[in-house]
């Protein structure tokens, strides 16, 4: 059951509002996280998962009841690759399920409250992509990221949050801003449902161009960032595409894009 659309703003403002920016511990978050792709396993969200004030979205739409959304079937999970945003005390996991009878690839972003290790999710905020969406393919998608390096980068290598996210937002202003300055890296491969651009060369590129013409900005955007491996999570409404539920994770290495990783929800536009 889903939300008025007019409550969609109030709810999500009073869910971050709650949220104390404070850095959590890397062994709480690493709980949480586990405790998430456990009930997504099962079918059966946790206690934490369903405890007052736990605030969840899907595809860009508040359900009231968790257990009616994704979190609600049981999953075989192939993969799932998780990234910690110790200073704003949130996580995102990618998961992929390849079983043919009901597959997905899913990018969750959560938020707590808290800090140190006394942490409370407040936020659970998913995009879900299965058969029907932007070129969806989720056994394509695992063997790309099977051979993908989403390693711990070396501490004096490591770029800064502010360099993180501010490509980010430069790759997803492209389409408001054909000149946006998006720091190109090759090899760069992007990954879009299940359709790849790298293809083993040290001059693959992720800089493969957009659709011509004036488009409106990608917004209400939502961020985890995590610079110990180079990377941010962007949840946000692809406004070119019908205002389509839209996930974007990047990898930097050394200031330049690596990796691209994109999920777009087009079967309920």
């Amino acid at each position: 059951m889903f939300l008025p659309r007019l409550t969609l703003s109030a709810v999500i403002i009073g869910a971050l509002a709650r949220i104390v920016f404070a850095d959590c511990q890397w062994s709480a978050l690493q709980d949480a996280t586990d405790d998430y792709i456990s009930s997504q396993e099962e079918g059966k969200p946790s206690d934490l998962i369903l405890a007052d004030g736990v605030t969840y979205r899907e595809n860009n739409k508040i359900v009231s009841d968790i257990a009616s959304g994704i979190l609600g079937q049981p999953l075989k999970i192939d993969s799932s690759r998780k990234i910690f945003d110790q200073p704003n005390c949130a996580t995102f996991i990618e998961i992929v399920v390849t079983d043919e009878e009901n597959p997905y690839v899913i990018g969750t972003q959560l938020h707590f409250d808290g800090s140190g290790d006394n942490i409370t999710l407040a936020l659970i905020d998913t995009i879900a992509t299965t058969t029907g969406d932007w070129l969806f393919n989720a056994t394509k998608s695992l063997g790309y990221i099977e051979q993908e390096n989403w390693g711990t980068i070396d501490m004096d290598l490591r770029d800064s949050r502010e360099t993180l996210k501010a490509a980010a937002d430069a790759y997803l202003d492209l389409w408001g801003n054909s000149s946006a300055p998006v720091p190109w890296g090759t090899p760069c491969r992007r990954m879009e449902g299940g359709a790849y651009t790298g293809e083993g060369l040290e001059t693959d590129s992720c800089n493969v161009g957009i659709p011509d013409g004036e488009q409106p900005p990608n917004s209400d955007r939502r961020y985890v960032v995590d610079e110990t491996v180079g990377s941010v999570s962007v949840l946000c409404k692809f406004e070119t595409m019908k205002d389509a539920p839209d996930s974007h994770e990047f990898r930097l290495e050394g200031g330049k894009l690596r990796y691209v990783h994109t999920m777009t929800v087009m079967r309920e536009m």
